[in-house]
């Protein structure tokens, strides 16, 4: 087992805006990241999400992303920028780095259970996002559809879906944009969702962001599950989500009721047809290798109160609840700098 003061586990953007404050901090630490590359859960993204059309990417922290060609792949880009982030600043990054399980460990410090083995921390900065847990709902009669059935995490191009008749669930960023590109090639769409999609008019202001964000805030706060911040600010109206609307195409209907083998029907009597159901569902925290740890509160989520595990100040979770956009991820990893001096200052310094 190796020792290291700090374990950061995940090198997206708040994983690296992390290292970089500790880094900056003189802190010895090493960042295991499962993925086979840079570029955090962009480098999954669909080809057809453009940098133009993604939600904001800001800047990392010491090193801006620059003029970027907002036509090409978001997933090529930001994982370009990513990887030359990881470079100038010679973060300590390994992979592919499977974190199976985090405990106890001896002396009151953390022991880090990986795939290519083990490490003993005095900190952990927990920064794993969301992407490798899509959330997928449950409906009677689900097993027994003919057609096929994937989420946005397994989506690659809208024409897989030409010539289909397709069902979208969801009301959420994703559930929009895949809705207008498959629109173009499908035989017919039919989108649903438990609660009516936001559409937001005019520019999104400071203020606004900072009530979505002390929203978020609020559950991790009460040891809730934190729900999305970027959900909370409601989808732009651009002239192409206006042209949807017009056709037609981002008209909503409650959700179904049941899923039956040649679509899904209403218990109304209102049935559509269908040849794929795509579930934009959304996704959860990917936290299940601290379980080991106890940290979860009767509410289903973990308390944090800023970015500290409230059951655990020697975990610390970066780009959870409130700092799960781009730029709360910056602001987190100063923060969890800050935090994570403190805790190597106290009773277990050396």
């Amino acid at each position: 087992m190796v020792d290291i003061d700090v374990v950061v586990v995940g090198a997206g953007q708040a994983g690296l805006s992390s290292s970089y404050f500790l880094t900056r901090a003189g802190i010895d630490h090493v960042v295991l990241d499962r993925s086979p590359r840079p570029g955090g859960a962009w480098q999954f993204r669909w080809p057809s999400l453009t940098l133009g059309a993604a939600h904001r990417v800001h800047d990392l922290p010491g090193l801006p992303l620059g003029v970027a060609d907002t036509a090409r792949p978001s997933s090529e880009v930001v994982s370009e920028y990513f990887a030359a982030y990881e470079r100038t600043f010679g973060l300590p990054v390994r992979r592919p780095v499977e974190v199976r399980a985090v405990r106890e460990g001896a002396g009151g410090r953390l022991a880090v259970e990986t795939a290519a083995g083990d490490w003993s921390a005095r900190a952990l900065v927990n920064a794993t996002g969301t992407w490798d847990r899509p959330f997928w709902p449950r409906y009677p009669g689900q097993e027994t559809f003919r057609g096929r059935q994937l989420h946005t995490a397994g989506y690659t191009r809208a024409e897989e879906f030409a010539g289909e008749r397709v069902v979208v669930v969801g009301a959420g960023a994703s559930a929009v944009q895949l809705l207008m590109e498959i629109a173009e090639v499908a035989a017919g769409t039919t989108w649903v969702s438990r609660r009516p999609p936001v559409f937001r008019e005019g520019p999104f202001d400071e203020e606004a962001g900072r009530t979505a964000v002390a929203r978020v805030d609020a559950r991790v706060r009460a040891g809730l599950p934190p729900g999305s911040v970027v959900g909370a600010t409601g989808y732009p109206v651009t002239p192409r989500v206006r042209a949807a609307m017009a056709a037609g195409v981002l008209d909503r209907l409650p959700m179904f009721d049941r899923i039956v083998p040649e679509g899904v029907v209403w218990d109304d009597g209102r049935s559509a047809g269908a040849d794929v159901i795509l579930w934009a569902t959304g996704f959860r925290p990917a936290i299940g290798h601290l379980a080991p740890l106890g940290l979860r509160e009767p509410g289903g989520g973990i308390r944090v109160e800023d970015t500290v595990a409230v059951r655990d100040p020697r975990v610390l979770l970066a780009g959870y609840g409130p700092s799960a956009s781009t730029i709360g991820a910056n602001r987190a990893g100063r923060t969890v700098a800050r935090h994570v001096r403190r805790l190597l200052a106290g009773p277990l310094a050396a």
